[in-house]
């Protein structure tokens, strides 16, 4: 493929490259084969009218889109591989008039890699990070276990208090009139939690069982539903059951109960040396962040927009699949939260900065100093993937792609390349 490379301005390449009219025709055959049953052609039943006679009716054109979607990712990855351009974003792509018999030849604005002026890099100090564990991080994480083991049990000798778990039925009413999602029954609400609107809980306190009680409230301003924003709502609740936790006591049956060990120092013990390792993990992963964060800040580059903007795209797709495991999209969680799809982006854009930044300056040292990841060093790797999911090594290669293995000796370089700026770190 002949490609023809252009620098309109910095990092940004203008590629033109083209697919031979016969490879472009192949795939306008292809449309046709695919979308020939969605065309009514007189003296034809539906799906076998020739390819001649649905262009002639609908124009020559009426396949291209698709033609051009069929052919295009091909010949636009072998334009990049063939010149040599590292391409970070989205592209914008056009095609030229097609003519037929000749090649179809298609222009593309790439973005490409900015180039990285490296600073400092061995050597860097930063300061020593510790972080101690005491008795009392001991003591919250058996508080934890506790509130985790403790009993609900009812309570008939007293009202509401502070903390307790109240069993209600409510129902809301706005400008006189009950509203949508206003209503439950029993419904076990813990006093304190925050669950409600602000001022319901506290409201509740000092009611007794099986009375009944009007809550005033005032919906906040920035509130989910329109209706309801920063309007006054009256509640009418009845109280059924009211409930405390009753806590275990700490001792020796409390540690058999909740851990592998008899007795409660044993436990204590072995609270304390996870608490120490997950502490010195957390001081070893801050200090090598402060150190590439003081390498990145040495070096000198820009990023494009398109690059940001991309990375935005990256992150936002990354929350729209966590929050989907809840059962919710981006357009209700912007509707929750009051936000606006530009509002939403922004907030993401320091966080792709810093992405982008570390990526650049670390891939950059990496090809300065030719550090690799062996072959040796990825089989070691997807040998203990296997492991972890509890496959055969075997099925987990056939399961992945070339690329994805691919990325996984990418990653090691890097994590590489950062251990070896760490080691030639001083901490003071």
């Amino acid at each position: 493929m002949a490609v023809k490379t252009e620098q309109v301005e910095k990092n940004l390449v203008k590629l033109t490259f083209e697919v031979s009219y016969e490879e472009f025709d192949k795939a306008i055959n292809r449309a046709y084969k695919k979308n020939a049953n969605k065309f009514n052609v007189p003296g034809y039943r539906k799906g076998k009218a020739p390819r001649a006679i649905i262009e002639k009716l609908y124009s020559a054109a009426v396949f291209y889109d698709e033609a051009i979607n069929d052919v295009l990712p091909d010949a636009y990855e072998a334009a990049l591989k063939e010149s040599e351009v590292e391409s970070v974003a989205r592209p914008e792509i056009d095609v030229e008039d097609i003519k037929k018999g000749e090649p179809v030849v298609f222009t593309a604005l790439v973005t490409t890699k900015p180039e990285v002026k490296l600073g400092d890099y061995k050597g860097i100090e930063v300061d020593k990070i510790d972080y101690t564990v005491t008795d009392e991080d001991v003591d919250k994480d058996i508080e934890a276990a506790r509130q985790k083991n403790a009993r609900l049990i009812t309570v008939d000798d007293r009202a509401i208090e502070n903390g307790d778990i109240a069993v209600i039925d409510f129902e809301g009413f706005a400008d006189g009139k009950a509203f949508e999602g206003g209503k439950g029954e029993n419904y076990e609400l813990e006093i304190g939690s925050g669950t409600f609107i602000p001022g319901f809980e506290e409201q509740l306190i000092g009611k007794e069982t099986d009375s009944d009680a009007e809550v005033n409230v005032t919906f906040p301003e920035e509130y989910h539903s329109d209706a309801l924003a920063g309007k006054d709502a009256l509640f009418k609740v009845h109280i059924h059951e009211i409930k405390k936790r009753e806590l275990p006591d700490v001792d020796d049956d409390f540690a058999s109960e909740v851990s592998e060990f008899d007795t409660l120092d044993e436990y204590k013990a072995d609270i304390r040396k996870k608490l120490e390792e997950a502490a010195e993990n957390k001081a070893k992963v801050e200090t090598e962040n402060a150190i590439v964060d003081k390498v990145v800040e040495n070096a000198e580059f820009d990023i494009p927009d398109a690059m940001l903007e991309a990375q935005i795209d990256n992150i936002v797709r990354d929350f729209a699949q966590r929050i989907a495991y809840q059962g919710m999209n981006l357009d209700m969680y912007m509707k929750y939260t009051g936000q606006t799809p530009e509002t939403f982006r922004e907030q993401f854009k320091d966080q792709a900065r810093q992405q982008i930044s570390g990526s650049l300056v670390l891939e950059a040292i990496q090809k300065k100093e030719g550090i690799e990841a062996g072959p040796e060093e990825v089989e070691l790797h997807l040998v203990d993937m296997a492991k972890k999911y509890n496959m055969e090594l075997d099925k987990l290669k056939e399961a992945m792609s070339d690329v994805e293995i691919e990325n996984i000796g990418k990653d090691l370089a890097i994590q590489k390349t950062i251990d070896m700026i760490v080691n030639n770190a001083k901490v003071k």
